[in-house]
């Protein structure tokens, strides 16, 4: 089975009870079709300001539920919040599993800088004498 997290808006104008109600459908939908229902976090969401109107609404009521499922489970749920006329909008996530099978790569150490550069000594001057002009 693969982890989901599935986010859905009911909008605001359902009161609490029919909200309630349709939290409950979405979640035994979820146990009867064989998925198994991590969290459900409806509080620390809750009533929000919603991005960008939709369908003349400015806020929503945002629910996220954690859960795990057969791969065909999300379709099911999304067709499902599709037909509901509450629901703003949905989204259903994969949640990918961080494997550590990989190895680190080894540290590696900066070369060591040269010892001492060989001093560079000026050579003398070649003396410039001068022949008197004949």
């Amino acid at each position: 089975m693969n982890r989901y997290e599935l986010t859905y808006i009911i909008d605001t104008a359902v009161e609490e009870s029919a909200r309630k109600e349709l939290i409950e459908k979405f979640s035994e939908l979820i146990k009867l079709n064989g998925g198994e229902i991590e969290k459900v976090d409806e509080a620390f969401w809750g009533k929000r300001r919603l991005a960008y109107a939709i369908d003349d609404k400015t806020e929503g009521y945002y629910v996220l539920v954690t859960m795990k499922a057969p791969s065909d489970l999300p379709r099911e749920i999304e067709r499902n919040l599709e037909i509901n006329e509450n629901i703003l909008r949905y989204l259903t996530i994969k949640l990918e599993e961080k494997k550590h099978s990989v190895k680190p790569r080894p540290v590696r150490v900066a070369p060591a800088a040269p010892v001492a550069e060989a001093e560079v000594t000026e050579a003398p001057a070649e003396e410039v004498v001068e022949t008197p002009a004949e």
